[in-house]
């Protein structure tokens, strides 16, 4: 499918969706938003992609955020209930791509701001670069974000900080914190993303899908729970057998 504001590849299993809109340091509008939903969607369904990652266009931006100028046309061009409706539907994409069965990597080749700090929070996995910045700017704008997400990336105390004064947050700080799990210079952040996610894509695909769901479960359930959620589902996946795990163990010890 062709896209206007986003780029989508796949290598190896993992689908590559960039989001396309340089000029506006990729700024995040209805478009925009409405693609990188259906191009998520598009690659949980798709047998043959393990891992999707997600990066921006350049080396300034991951995404800046809300595109301004939109938010402006829709004021003055569209009702309050229209408005709502579409941050309501928005939002709830943004909730979807967090609970996406396949993991999803952030490539963070520049700053993630506003509304692109929202994106990133709700990722699984993020590798920055020198050029990699956040800021969680709804409390400077008189909105609410952010309280279902950061928390679960960098503990209760650092998220109050960052929500509660809009910081800049470079990136040593963002590593130092588990804001991002790797850092590395620019010209090396596609060939660590892409290791990552291709050793992903790789391994066996009900497993992963598997153990994300646990996770995601097990966010609001106590030990007992938790133990019984990992229960529950390895009745559901058996995993390989013996032959199929091990094989380069067996070839090296004989199959005595």
């Amino acid at each position: 499918m062709a896209y206007e504001t986003i780029l989508v590849e796949n290598e190896d299993g993992v689908a590559v969706i960039t989001l396309n809109r340089p000029e506006v340091l990729n700024a995040m509008n209805h478009v925009l938003n409405t693609e990188l939903h259906d191009a998520v969607v598009a690659a949980n369904t798709d047998d043959d992609i393990g891992c999707i990652v997600i990066t921006g266009f350049g080396e300034k931006a991951f995404s800046a955020g809300g595109d301004i100028h939109e938010q402006r046309e829709d004021a003055r061009n569209r009702t309050e209930e229209e408005r709502d409706t579409r941050q309501g539907e928005h939002s709830r994409w943004m909730y979807e791509l967090s609970a996406s069965p396949k993991p999803v990597i952030g490539m963070m080749n520049g700053l993630a701001y506003g509304g692109g700090a929202v994106l990133a929070s709700c990722l699984d996995i993020r590798v920055g670069c020198e050029n990699t910045k956040f800021r969680f700017l709804a409390v400077a704008y008189g909105r609410i974000n952010c309280t279902w997400t950061l928390t679960n990336q960098v503990g209760w105390p650092k998220a109050k900080e960052l929500l509660f004064t809009a910081r800049v947050v470079e990136a040593e700080e963002a590593f130092q914190i588990g804001l991002l799990n790797h850092l590395v210079p620019a010209g090396e952040l596609r060939a660590k993303t892409m290791e990552m996610a291709k050793l992903i894509a790789s391994n066996n695909q009900a497993s992963v899908k598997g153990i994300k769901q646990i996770l995601m479960q097990d966010m609001t359930a106590d030990l007992e729970g938790m133990w019984k959620n990992e229960k529950d589902f390895t009745n559901v996946v058996k995993g390989y057998g013996v032959e199929e795990a091990f094989p380069e163990f067996i070839a090296r010890k004989g199959r005595a």
